[in-house]
């Protein structure tokens, strides 16, 4: 077992990020060295988890604390901090936040937007064929499809759509924005859904925001009012903006495996699967963040941890781990089984899961039946990809059909 002490820290990330391609010092790690002390470009040094046992321990062993990084100058891609917010807090704060949106995001639950999801989606790509090709799939319809659902869910004005997606990106940025963007932005989104929550107050409606309103004035002594805005906010920002990113990046994937889009086509049956596979599939991070720390010493891949010691877990890694998939590097849309952890492991994993698959399905669905002709409008070298973000994805997809 080595000791933590004795190990120097490596460059992390290890390369800028190449469209959706994902490591391969990944795969060498996993075989050699599945515990490394890396250092961020801010931040303490850290520990980075790539073997999926691993990493899952790290996600779900309440050994490992995600508050316990407050007050820390914690490892990170971003010149500004993490800062409060769900992310930042273990049980029971944590459990009481939650379960303020838990209700609304039951598989029961989603499946009655699944109907309204469709509607909407089916709009859009009217509206794509009543212009005709080419069109921008990001724009037209990868960036209004989540956020309408999420702001029909949560009582949010879709006509404030270009503020507050804007706004999001502050929650997503490296050095796409300054950190006193950042701030700017965060107090906007806050103070935005500051009113919103006020407002519902005195005119409750049948929304996900009402129904916080309503626990939280039954639960005041253990719900701090700024911490659901702030949670509320989060919800509106994360409840689109992965989505958002992940529908153009599916496509792209897709239009890659001329081989497996055929066979989706040809057997929509495939649909829930292929939406896993690419979750599986499609690294989103640039690199790993939120880092546990450990609450006392613990052995890790071969390692021991000390007390204290922030741990970075590679949800892109362990889903490319050759111990629990097959032919990890192989797109296989009939993947099964498929424990995938593309929406995070533990307390933390992410409350919005069955929201983004049925979006995601309804998309997939929508563009393979509705446009069987899809294709890139320009040449792959052509395609310009995000920059700044902690997540990948595309500045625009052109298609035609």
């Amino acid at each position: 077992m080595t000791e933590s002490q004795q190990v120097s820290a490596r460059p992390y990330p290890f390369a800028a990020p190449d469209r959706l391609t994902v490591d391969s010092t990944y795969a060498e790690l996993r075989r050699t060295q599945p515990l490394l002390r890396v250092r961020l470009p801010y931040g303490e040094e850290a520990w980075l988890a790539t073997r999926y046992h691993d990493v899952k321990v790290v996600l779900g062993d309440p050994r490992f604390s995600r508050a316990a990084a407050v007050g820390r100058d914690e490892p990170r891609i971003s010149p500004r901090p993490i800062g409060e917010g769900l992310l930042s807090m273990d049980p029971p704060e944590h459990t009481r936040l939650r379960r303020l949106a838990a209700k609304a995001f039951t598989a029961r639950r989603v499946e009655l937007l699944r109907a309204r999801t469709q509607q909407i989606a089916d709009e859009l790509v009217d509206g794509m064929i009543e212009a005709g090709p080419p069109a921008d799939l990001v724009e037209r319809f990868a960036t209004p499809l989540p956020i309408q659902v999420i702001c029909e869910l949560l009582g949010v004005p879709f006509a404030d759509r270009h503020h507050f997606h804007t706004w999001s990106e502050a929650i997503v940025s490296t050095t796409s924005l300054t950190p006193e963007q950042i701030d700017d932005y965060l107090q906007r989104l806050q103070g935005y859904i500051g009113e919103l929550l006020a407002r519902r107050r005195h005119e409750p409606t049948d929304d996900l925001l009402s129904a916080m309103v309503q626990a939280w004035e039954e639960h005041q002594d253990h719900l701090d009012e700024a911490a659901v805005v702030r949670f509320a906010a989060g919800l509106l920002a994360a409840g689109h903006e992965t989505t958002v990113t992940q529908i153009p990046n599916f496509v792209y994937v897709l239009l890659q495996h001329p081989t497996e889009l055929a066979r989706l086509r040809a057997d929509l049956s495939l649909v829930p699967s292929a939406v896993e596979e690419l979750l599986r599939y499609v690294p989103l991070g640039v690199a790993s963040a939120f880092p546990r720390y450990a609450l006392q010493d613990i052995e890790l891949g071969g390692v021991l941890v000390r007390a204290g010691e922030p741990v970075l877990a590679s949800l892109t890694s362990a889903n490319r781990d050759a111990e629990v998939f097959t032919d990890p590097d192989r797109l296989d849309l009939a993947r099964d089984p498929n424990p995938h952890i593309g929406f995070g492991h533990g307390v933390h994993h992410c409350v919005g899961a069955q929201l983004a698959r049925m979006e995601l399905q309804v998309a997939l669905r929508t563009l393979v039946t509705r446009l069987p002709g899809l294709r890139l409008a320009v040449p792959e070298p052509e395609l310009v990809w995000k920059s700044g973000l902690i997540v990948r994805g595309l500045v625009a997809l052109p298609v035609a059909w």
